[in-house]
């Protein structure tokens, strides 16, 4: 067994066989990088930004558990009370796309739940930035550290913790297969940490009648490449193992204007070769089935 200062630095080691370098990977204490960040983002964006986040935070502010208390029998009060994880780290995909809203969902209810420590984990740019968007989401949810890596070293980092990155209790959040190997190995490991859920690779099954508009099947289809048009962006985090299935509900469906808008909307990966794969190997691995009723569907 690798003795612990070995375990510490492993992250680094890793990343610097496959990133030319561990000049990036490192751990920003907040209060902020965010001051000029919130100054370069576009106010349309910021605004549509802070609609969600006001959405989300009611969504989940309105789940906490009052405490309860209760005398049972003269003399014995029995009490239920709901307290926060003290630390928490938040894994956001950043290697195949940026997910902003990945950062939303997973600092929001940690920043309600009133948790102390927040550590949210992303792959840096190859310049060492971070997207600006999930910058702005965390500073706003309260985030306290940020880890710039991605992948399973990631969250080894979070798990077991290093020189500037504090260990956390849970690990939430989604990621390719070696993000999920990752944490289901250090759940059962001595980092003594817990994880949300193993998160396998996505599906899609899109049942289509007469009525269905090509554009949207399209984009539904496509949702699990990645983000062609914003309103395409749905599970882009799980990879090249994630499948969609089509089927065809009923005789009228024009199955010809479906595949001329897929085919449109591909063209828009051509300039990132690695989205193209994912979406290659993608519809590799889907299905089309033609039925003849939506009861047989």
């Amino acid at each position: 067994m690798q003795p612990l200062s070995q375990i510490t630095l492993a992250p680094v080691d890793y990343r610097s066989l496959l990133a030319q370098g561990h000049r990036h990977l490192f751990t920003v204490c907040c209060p902020w990088v965010y001051f000029s960040v919130i100054v370069k983002l576009d106010p349309t964006v910021r605004e549509a930004f802070d609609v969600a986040y006001d959405n989300i935070n009611a969504f989940h502010a309105a789940q906490r558990i009052p405490e309860k208390e209760i005398e049972n029998m003269k003399g014995v009060r029995c009490k239920r009370i709901a307290r926060c994880i003290a630390s928490v780290g938040l894994y956001v995909p950043g290697g195949t796309a940026v997910l902003p809203s990945t950062a939303l969902m997973l600092s929001v209810p940690a920043q309600i739940a009133g948790c102390k420590t927040i550590v949210l984990a992303t792959p840096p740019g190859r310049d060492g930035s971070i997207c600006k968007e999930v910058l702005y989401f965390a500073k706003k949810a309260g985030v306290t550290h940020i880890l710039k890596a991605g992948g399973a070293q990631a969250i080894s980092a979070m798990a077991w913790g290093t020189s500037s990155c504090p260990k956390v209790e849970k690990i939430f959040g989604p990621g390719n297969q070696y993000v999920t190997a990752a944490k289901m190995i250090l759940q059962n490991s001595e980092a003594m940490v817990s994880i949300d859920m193993p998160a396998g690779p996505s599906e899609v099954l899109v049942i289509a009648d007469r009525h269905a508009n090509p554009v949207h099947i399209a984009a539904y289809l496509l949702s699990q490449c990645s983000s062609f048009i914003k309103s395409l962006i749905l599970q882009a985090e799980h990879g090249p193992d994630s499948q969609v299935v089509l089927v065809i509900a009923g005789d009228g469906v024009n199955v010809d204007a479906i595949l001329a808008e897929v085919s449109v909307a591909l063209t828009g990966y051509n300039p990132f070769p690695k989205l193209a794969q994912n979406c290659h190997f993608i519809f590799q691995n889907s299905a089309f089935l033609n039925l003849k009723t939506v009861i047989n569907a």
